[in-house]
């Protein structure tokens, strides 16, 4: 039995830079060893030949909403039907992954019997496919130093967690907004470890264009984000959300800072979002601005 199934529901393979990252980011995963398998869900174009010329498993059927995009919850399902792993990570398609994050999965369940673990990623600009028969790794790490640039605590690109866990999610549309952010909520309001993994994992993000969508807009400018937000009720949650880390061989409780007394005040007045008039409404704004300014998104 497989440790670990990292699963995905990729963009259409047709677009020459998407086809190469998505490439770059699924050899990433296959190269981490026999104890992880890849699984591909959906039938975008170019999906089924991807995963046979890079060997990893191919799951069409999946469940979609009105204007075809597939839903979280039936990509999660699907995966959990095919899979007896003790561990699924749903990562997203332009995601690199380094070897060493099975070890650090393994690590943390030592700690954490029930956790779900996420974090922040390094936007690089990527243009040529990795080669897997060399040293990627290193060559790809000092890279992601030199010229890589840490996205702000957000949403997350990754979600780590044993299998018997998120096994209810709303029919969010995936690649929109919104979804990410409840399943931090979900996780950090569960009776789970919610731990933010940055410090421990590097994970690269190669970036991209939104020619894909609607109009070539960003993902949060698309109605479907303001379906997912109406379906997460709200609960826009973010990295900065979550207490605990891993760090240095060991979970820990995150130090206090003023980036999280900010976050703290705007969370506790988040529930008037809708008023837009008052003074709380007004501090709500103003805390949120401070927040960016701080984080830098």
């Amino acid at each position: 039995m497989k440790e670990l199934a990292i699963f995905t529901a990729p963009k259409p393979f047709t677009d020459p830079h998407i086809n190469l990252i998505q490439r770059n980011a699924i050899g990433s995963w296959r190269d981490m060893g026999g104890e992880v398998e890849v699984y591909l869900v959906g039938e975008e174009d170019g999906t089924a030949a991807a995963a046979a010329d890079l060997g990893v498993d191919y799951l069409p059927e999946v469940q979609r909403n009105k204007k075809g995009t597939p839903l979280v919850s039936s990509i999660f399902d699907v995966v959990r039907a095919a899979s007896q792993a003790p561990f699924l990570a749903y990562v997203n398609a332009d995601i690199i992954l380094f070897p060493g994050t099975l070890s650090v999965i393994q690590d943390v369940a030592r700690r954490a019997a029930t956790f779900a673990m996420m974090g922040q990623r390094f936007d690089l600009d990527v243009q040529e496919p990795l080669d897997f028969s060399g040293n990627w790794p290193e060559s790809l790490r000092s890279e992601m130093n030199d010229r890589g640039q840490l996205h702000a605590p957000s949403g997350s690109d990754y979600f780590i967690f044993p299998r018997h866990l998120y096994t209810e999610i709303p029919d969010f549309a995936i690649g929109r907004a919104g979804w990410d952010n409840w399943m931090i909520y979900h996780a950090v309001t569960s009776p789970w470890l919610a731990i933010d993994g940055t410090a421990a994992l590097d994970v690269v993000h190669q970036q991209h264009d939104y020619a894909h969508l609607d109009g070539g807009k960003p993902h949060y400018r698309l109605d479907e984000s303001e379906t997912n937000v109406q379906l997460a009720g709200g609960q826009i949650y973010m990295l900065l959300d979550i207490q605990y880390e891993y760090r240095d061989g060991r979970i820990q409780r995150k130090r206090l800072s003023l980036l999280k007394v900010v976050r703290a005040l705007e969370l506790l007045l988040q529930p008037i979002e809708q008023q837009k008039t008052g003074w709380r409404w007004t501090l709500l704004r103003r805390l949120r601005a401070w927040r960016r300014q701080l984080v830098g998104g």
